[in-house]
């Protein structure tokens, strides 16, 4: 399929940043600038809306990440890190990105999920069928195949790592 993007596209920007967190930091012990990844998920069309999806910890360290994002225009939805009887921790916003997405679709033209999870492959199918171009965002190297043969178009970021990462502290 040929992938439409021109500047009168409507686009909603749906972030699994902690799929992009720890893609970055196991594959290249770096973090991810979330402003060239907004930059050219957009790719110099309408963003209707810019989403991140994080967690929260009961230290509260991400006051500062927070405010990053929203300097960018991305706007942060976040949930609490759960912490089971026997240690074990679950923090997963993908239900919230899936309806999230289905619900502003009406509104857009293209969704683009920043995320290599597998787990979307039904949301993109749906969002298809609603006649909706999706795009994925992400590193290459840690995106699921079978989601990069789903979407209409996959920007992979492992192509330019030191234009979407930030060494150091």
């Amino acid at each position: 399929m040929t992938v439409i993007k021109h500047k009168e596209q409507r686009v909603g920007v749906f972030i699994d940043t902690q799929n992009l967190y720890h893609s970055a930091r196991n594959l290249y012990q770096a973090r991810v600038n979330f402003g060239a990844v907004l930059k050219d998920a957009v790719a110099g069309r309408k963003l209707v809306r810019a989403v991140a999806y994080v967690i929260t910890t009961e230290a509260g360290d991400e006051k500062n990440f927070f405010e990053a994002l929203s300097k960018l225009g991305i706007e942060t939805k976040t949930k609490d890190l759960q912490i089971f009887a026997g240690g074990a921790k679950k923090a997963d916003w993908d239900v919230g990105l899936a309806v999230d997405a289905i619900k502003m679709s009406p509104r857009l033209d293209s969704v683009v999920i920043v995320s290599g999870d597998g787990d979307f492959i039904p949301l993109v199918e749906y969002l298809q069928t609603s006649g909706v171009q999706v795009e994925v965002v992400s590193f290459g190297k840690s995106t699921s195949g079978k989601l990069r043969e789903a979407v209409d178009d996959f920007v992979d970021l492992s192509l330019d790592p030191d234009k979407y990462l930030m060494h150091g502290k």
